[in-house]
């Protein structure tokens, strides 16, 4: 899976438009970073990627890359 498409997953359960992050996007900048939308990237992360994280876990990421990051690991 490439950049792109993680992209899109993200933007998926951000209910946001295609092509509005990236990498660079600073998530306490968008409305859209909530605690739903929290919620739903650790439920994400863990059935498409095999990673288990926290809300403390989340609450480090300060940009769309960090979430990248993660995927990629």
């Amino acid at each position: 899976m490439d950049e792109s498409q993680k992209l899109r997953m993200l933007e998926e359960i951000m209910e946001a438009d295609e092509g509005d992050l990236t990498p660079e996007t600073v998530l306490e900048e968008l409305e859209l970073w909530d605690s739903m939308t929290q919620l739903s990237l650790i439920a994400l992360l863990d059935d498409e990627f095999g990673k288990e994280l926290s809300g403390e876990d989340i609450a480090k990421f300060k940009v769309v890359a960090d979430i990248l990051a993660v995927m990629n690991r």
